[in-house]
């Protein structure tokens, strides 16, 4: 099993910023990919941005204002995410691909809220 527990949501005006951090403990071993889901009101449950094998990939929406990384030391996963616009309302979950032989388990945090608004 592996645990996730995020943090660093809240209100902010539109173009601040937040860092939201996730940190990973329990059997923490092939790790495939960590990354940020969101799920807004009337939404589908979008991905945000995700980190794999160093490699990162982002949703068009948020390109070029977040930025995921990953502190393999800690077991944390971190999005900075800048230039925050209303439409960047939602709940942030953390996610963690675990790949084990041929099973891969999803892992997800409790969620944290960022409410962009002025």
């Amino acid at each position: 099993q592996v645990q996730l527990v995020e943090s660093g949501g809240g209100l902010v005006q539109p173009g601040g910023s937040l860092r939201l951090s996730c940190v990973a403990s329990g059997n923490i071993f092939s790790i495939y990919a960590m990354g940020w889901y969101r799920l807004a009101p009337g939404k589908q449950r979008e991905l945000v941005a995700t980190i794999i094998n160093g490699g990162t990939k982002y949703t068009d929406s948020v390109k070029g204002r977040f930025t995921i990384s990953r502190d393999n030391a800690k077991n944390t996963v971190y999005l900075q995410m800048n230039s925050l616009k209303p439409e960047d309302t939602a709940v942030y979950y953390c996610n963690v691909v675990q790949r084990i032989a041929t099973a891969t388990t999803n892992y997800w945090g409790q969620g944290t809220q960022v409410t962009v608004s002025s």
